[in-house]
């Protein structure tokens, strides 16, 4: 007669597994234009997507903050709350949701605005359905490979008193643990891994933001700017991470 395996806790783990397979990416767009609301969403949801609205920036944050999407479709011009002051708030409280900004003005100022901010991508206005999918769909493999690679990583990465933990992507400074965003996060562990090695900008923002376009590359200096505040003792005389004048930026081979 051939034994039969009805453990429960093995049927659990599998329904789990099916379950979070079966789970759908779940996507909150924070749009004004009614119009714009209803195309995407019916869009969305026919392609497979969760969606999720809110007409205005207040809202738009509160709704992240407790349902945490997977991504935000994030309009520039809001009512109540611009979109760039939303992008800067989810990126403090919830730093790891992605985020693509939409923007009415093919402006390079807004754009750059957008990614200091903290946004992942962004798409001006006109914009196909498809494209918005592709760039959202762009934006979630890379924060997702950049998970997966994490978890392949080996130790942690400790310099002096800096240690950064990649699979559960925490950095501590001493004994204070330092929140930072995704970029933030990918920048140091970049620097830290190569200790002395010299990063141009441009480099770092096709690294770090998959951009290759001029003009874009002093976002560079806004991002280390906001890290150096989170792990330097004095941020106006950095330690760690340095100026390479005219070229980019390193960290400093002192702490190996």
């Amino acid at each position: 007669m051939k034994a039969t395996t009805n453990n429960p806790k093995n049927k659990g783990e599998a329904e789990s597994r099916k379950d979070a397979a079966e789970r759908r990416t779940t996507v909150l767009l924070i749009e004004d234009d009614e119009n714009i609301t209803d195309a995407l969403s019916e869009y969305f949801r026919r392609a497979g997507y969760e969606v999720r609205t809110a007409a205005d920036g207040v809202a738009g944050v509160q709704m992240a903050l407790q349902e945490r999407p997977d991504a935000v479709i994030l309009d520039l011009m809001l009512p109540k709350m611009d979109g760039l002051a939303v992008c800067r708030e989810l990126r403090e409280k919830a730093p790891y949701i992605p985020i693509l900004m939409l923007t009415a003005k093919d402006d390079v100022v807004d754009k750059v605005l957008g990614l200091e901010m903290g946004a992942d991508d962004y798409i001006t206005k006109p914009f196909s359905f498809r494209e918005l999918e592709a760039r959202l769909k762009s934006v979630l493999r890379r924060v997702r490979s950049a998970a997966h690679a994490a978890e392949d990583d080996e130790a942690p990465i400790v310099r002096g008193k800096l240690r950064i933990d990649p699979v559960k992507r925490e950095v501590t400074v001493g004994d204070r643990q330092v929140e930072l965003t995704p970029k933030e996060f990918e920048l140091l562990k970049l620097f830290a891994s190569h200790p002395g090695r010299v990063f141009p900008r441009k480099y770092l923002l096709e690294k770090i933001w998959d951009y290759a376009y001029d003009g874009y590359d002093r976002t560079i200096d806004s991002h280390i700017n906001r890290l150096r505040a989170k792990i330097e003792e004095n941020p106006e005389k950095p330690q760690m991470v340095l100026t390479v004048w005219g070229i980019g930026y390193k960290f400093n081979d002192e702490f190996c």
